[in-house]
């Protein structure tokens, strides 16, 4: 009988593909870390325990069969894994590099209750699917048999593009809808390169063009369509615009000139790493060469901003959150990532006015401390009196979150539903909005979250829409029978 390939956690200890150095990294918008070699990839994928209930497949929003991917992996059967990890995901090279596995799937393995250090399942992800690329495992989209049934989906991000492409292959004739020149979404424009380098997201694109999906870039519901003519034009639509309405903060002086929103800097910064002229860039407006940058919030969109503020040339970067470090948002790896690269994080702290009239020079800055924990459980910050002070600043990002936009105004569909949050009001057991024919998934519905719920989002309504696009071809071919 041969040995058994797993249960190596024991005698082989944790590993992450080796990061450049942060002096090195610091200077471009590439990826951090090197890729695994085959034989490292082998050896991290053995210390997976094979465990009866994996707590990592469980606590992974698309529920990957990641202890099989990670056997046949240690195997050396990488082309199986691939297969294997594509069934489930429409995109798993991104979400190896994107997700936050130290929140599900690493976060939750077994082996890391036991003091072994967690199987790295991304690093391991990660490294089957650029394979699968580089060897030409990744087959092309082939349609389905044409239905004669057309779909319009609203918004080009992962919830998109992955009902985009289930359905394409189902055989619907598909659309994509989008706002920006380019589709992907945040993974284009919100994401820094540094964490997701563009052509990995570009060449998925492309796969969904090649496959016959249409794409039309640059096009705004309201705009160049009203909802009533896109609905004119296909049996169903979806809407998957995700959220973009950025959060804000009420404090005097927040207007001053070098105030800016966290997703116009990073998709500035994006659009410069395509190679498209930026005028902000050129005006200094949205970019941080030479200045005193102040980040406001500690999610990963503050994470984000400033790290790419530090690749800009900034003087200094420091990062204000009103939390604690255990009680932010943002993943705890990108804090490591960010102070190796030189990010000063102030804890426990709050913009309370921006000084500088004709520009910023300078955040007033009150100390926090956290009194008794609030509705969502976490110990809601509170002033301390008499602390404060002022930080020098030449440009403040505000990386507070997002909210939804107001689609019904946006759209010119007063008929569209919405929460009191402003998320698209859905049926859940069909995922339709008030609008019969027209669905919703992702952070629209859902909320501003991940990239990998967003996929899932995307692949359980597919399921929802094919089942009505059928009872509507149904409904037709019994019309047209009686006539």
């Amino acid at each position: 009988m041969a040995d058994n390939p797993m249960l190596k956690f024991v005698g082989t200890g944790q590993a992450y593909p080796e990061k450049r150095s942060a002096d090195d990294r610091a200077d471009d918008f590439l990826e951090i870390s090197r890729s695994f070699i085959l034989e490292k990839a082998e050896e991290q994928a053995s210390r997976c325990s094979q465990c009866g209930v994996p707590y990592c497949s469980t606590h992974c929003p698309l529920h990957n069969h990641i202890p099989d991917w990670l056997r046949l992996t240690a195997e050396g059967r990488l082309r199986e894994a691939y297969e294997l990890s594509n069934l489930t995901s429409t995109m798993p090279e991104i979400c190896g590099r994107i997700c936050p596995q130290d929140r599900l799937c690493e976060g939750n393995c077994v082996i890391e209750f036991s003091g072994h250090g967690s199987v790295t399942i991304g690093s391991v992800e990660k490294y089957i699917t650029d394979t699968a690329w580089k060897e030409g495992w990744v087959e092309p989209l082939i349609p389905g048999a044409p239905l004669g049934q057309s779909v319009g989906v609203i918004g080009a991000g992962p919830a998109g593009l992955t009902t985009a492409e289930y359905l394409r292959v189902a055989g619907y004739e598909v659309h994509v809808y989008d706002r920006h020149d380019r589709a992907g979404g945040l993974l284009t424009y919100g994401i820094p390169g540094f964490k997701l380098e563009k052509d990995v997201v570009m060449r998925r694109i492309q796969r969904l063009k090649d496959g016959g999906i249409t794409f039309h870039e640059s096009f705004e519901i309201g705009r160049d369509a009203s909802m009533e003519e896109l609905r004119s034009r296909h049996d169903a639509i979806l809407i998957a615009t995700g959220v973009y309405k950025p959060r804000d903060i009420k404090a005097p002086g927040v207007g001053a000139p070098g105030v800016v929103k966290a997703l116009d800097f990073l998709i500035a910064s994006n659009k410069a790493g395509f190679g498209d002229a930026v005028p902000e860039h050129e005006d200094g407006s949205l970019h941080a060469n030479g200045k005193k940058v102040v980040v406001i919030g500690g999610g990963d969109t503050a994470m984000d901003c400033v790290r790419t503020a530090i690749r800009q040339g900034a003087t200094s970067v420091k990062c204000l959150y009103r939390r604690d470090r255990d009680n932010m948002p943002g993943s705890q790896r990108e804090v490591a990532n960010a102070e190796e690269e030189g990010v000063e994080f102030v804890w426990l702290s709050a913009p309370i006015a921006f000084e500088g009239t004709e520009h910023v020079t300078g955040v007033k800055v009150t100390k926090m401390r956290l009194g008794q924990p609030d509705a969502s459980g976490r110990r809601a910050p509170e002033p301390d009196p008499g602390t404060e002070h002022t930080l020098e600043a030449d440009l403040v990002i505000k990386a507070l979150g997002y909210d939804p936009e107001e689609l019904p105004k946006l759209f010119g569909a007063d008929d569209l539903s919405v929460t009191r949050w402003g998320t698209l009001r859905v049926d859940h057991k069909t995922m339709m909005t008030s609008m019969d024919g027209v669905f919703a998934a992702g952070d629209i519905v859902r909320g501003a979250s991940l990239v990998v719920w967003a996929i899932r989002d995307g692949r359980d309504v597919t399921e929802h829409m094919h089942r009505y696009l059928k009872a509507k071809a149904k409904a037709a071919a019994g019309e047209r029978q009686a006539a």
